[in-house]
């Protein structure tokens, strides 16, 4: 998926969507799908990309940290940052699983 695909100036930065992801999946498999995206990061990204986990779908993507920081606000510039992205709620949130 290219940086395009993903309309984050669409999205409303939120604190709300990790638990929410944990109720859906429950924690271990939660924390396993940041892992995956943090695999993502490390296997085909750079410093200047950040992963993206779709909530809905678990789906994953490398998007532009530059581009999230100007739609959004958010500065994900340094290791281990995962954006949960929910296109149904148009929400965003940063997380750094420690």
């Amino acid at each position: 998926m290219s940086d395009s695909s993903v309309d984050f100036a669409a999205c409303e930065p939120v604190n709300d969507l990790w638990p929410s992801l944990v109720e859906t999946l429950g924690l271990e498999r939660s924390q396993r799908a940041v892992r995956q995206a943090l695999d993502l990061q490390a296997m085909s990204g750079s410093a200047a990309t950040v992963p993206v986990l779709f909530c809905e779908t678990c789906g994953l993507a490398l998007a532009s940290t530059d581009l999230l920081r100007e739609q959004t606000g958010l500065n994900s510039h340094g290791d281990r940052f995962v954006v949960l992205f929910s296109s149904r709620s148009a929400t965003v949130q940063l997380v750094c699983p420690t």
